[in-house]
């Protein structure tokens, strides 16, 4: 997993070279929460870190909460000194910023590969999965979807505002899935994409969503599931700031609106051998049935991850196309593991019950836990909702239930790692205990 100094001091030089105007780039990875953090590094010292100089930043700003803030999670944070750890540079992503009024670059950071890589940071998380399946001949092949909303750049007392139609002016307030939404909206979506694909992103479709203002794009399959988890967190950061340049506010916020569908994170997946065969479709699809049951298993167990916070769960239920119970089906979008129609060389699974905001690294990991679970188990799933509407397992649906459900579980702590797991069930505690810790005017209205 480590790169060879000379490759990305090419790299390095490369980009120099194209892009003669940048003098500083962003050194970038992804905390617990989902949220980038790291340094603005001069070009020169960057030469020097792809030349093979030590980069080190605090261990714990992967601890960091939704806000920002440290808590006290075992002995991290307030009683280890907050000790620096090794970070690497991740090849290939080392690109223009141009929604920025400065020219600057951005690189991926990372601790995987590492002499000593931290154990609950979110790609190591998912590099052990991936190494581990590797080893048993598995080799996932993956694709990423992700819906979110546009809003007007400015909030009314913090709270969304419709995007405005850029051809009649109004707001874009009216729920459909009409294609004119996409040419209405298509300086800031095309910019969007373009912008992507400069950061060395595939994007494919773009669809209008049932929500106003709500749309989805969509990235091809990769054989580097680390890569393809990239492609999500990147594509997140990118939105956020082409969106700002055009007047709107992009978000991936599970449930904006009460009214409106959420957004989620659709993840496809299948698993082949070394020989390039599609593993589920072995056996008659016998397989497929053995890793749907896994990831139904384990789903319940791994919800603080699939759903990260307060306002995730408010997005299970009630709207279209959200599971409330652990449920598969063919061709079924009310499913949280639905089976897409294909040929046996392409069978897959989308898993479709992640938000949006989720972490792109832990719900693929757990995603493929799930996957790898069931074909040891080999057990038979659940009957499909195409046989029973009423199928399903139970599943928290609040926090506090949530983190109970994963923390002592043995195959998801023997799975995702049982230090990552503490880790992740603290913080996740710790930021539902801090949201709640503020009276609103609800409140005020009901009680006072």
């Amino acid at each position: 997993m480590k790169s060879q100094p000379s490759t990305l001091l090419a790299e390095v030089r490369t980009f120099r070279q194209n892009h003669p105007d940048v003098r500083y780039v962003d050194l970038i990875a992804l905390d617990i929460p989902g949220h980038f953090y790291g340094k603005r590094y001069p070009i020169e010292m960057l030469e020097k870190v792809a030349a093979g100089s030590p980069l080190k930043l605090p261990q714990n700003a992967v601890l960091l909460g939704v806000q920002g803030g440290l808590f006290k999670i075992g002995d991290y944070c307030f009683h280890d000194g907050d000790p620096d750890a090794n970070r690497r540079l991740v090849p290939g992503t080392l690109k223009p910023v141009n929604w920025e009024s400065q020219p600057l670059g951005q690189m991926m950071i990372t601790s995987d590969g590492t002499d000593a890589p931290i154990e609950f940071e979110p790609r190591e998380v998912l590099a052990k999965v991936l190494e581990r399946l590797h080893h048993k001949g598995i080799h996932p092949v993956v694709a990423f979807e992700l819906e979110f909303y546009l809003f007007d750049k400015q909030l009314d007392n913090g709270l969304p505002q419709f995007a405005r139609d850029p051809l009649s002016g109004d707001a874009d307030d009216q729920p459909n899935l009409h294609i004119e939404r996409l040419s209405r909206f298509s300086d800031v979506l095309d910019d969007m994409a373009q912008t992507a694909k400069d950061q060395g992103i595939d994007i494919t479709v773009i669809t209008a969503e049932l929500g106003p203002g709500q749309f989805e794009i969509n990235f091809g399959h990769l054989d580097d599931g680390l890569r393809a988890a990239d492609w999500a967190a990147l594509f997140c950061r990118s939105t956020r700031g082409v969106a700002l340049k055009h007047g709107y506010r992009a978000s991936f916020m599970a449930k904006p609106y009460l009214q409106f569908p959420g957004s989620g994170m659709h993840v496809h997946v299948s698993l082949y051998d070394g020989a390039g065969n599609n593993l589920l479709a072995a056996h008659q699809q016998q397989s497929l049935r053995h890793a749907v049951a896994g990831c139904l298993e384990l789903l319940p167990h791994c919800m603080p991850i699939f759903s990260p916070n307060h306002n995730a769960f408010r997005r299970l239920g009630g709207t279209v196309n959200a599971a409330t119970r652990a449920s598969w089906g063919f061709e079924d979008r009310d499913a949280c593991v639905r089976i897409p129609e294909s040929d046996p060389r392409n069978l897959r699974i989308e898993h479709r019950l992640a938000s949006a905001d989720a972490n792109p690294y832990l719900v693929l990991a757990a995603i493929l836990a799930g996957l790898e679970h069931g074909l040891e188990a080999k057990r038979d799933p659940i009957a499909p909702l195409n046989d029973d509407r009423t199928s399903g397992a139970d599943f928290p649906l609040d926090m506090l239930d949530a983190v109970r459900a994963m923390q002592h579980h043995a195959v998801v702590r023997d799975k995702l790692g049982a230090e990552f797991v503490d880790v992740y069930c603290e913080n996740k505690r710790q930021d539902h205990l801090a949201f709640q810790q503020e009276i609103n005017a609800r409140e005020y209205r009901w009680f006072l």
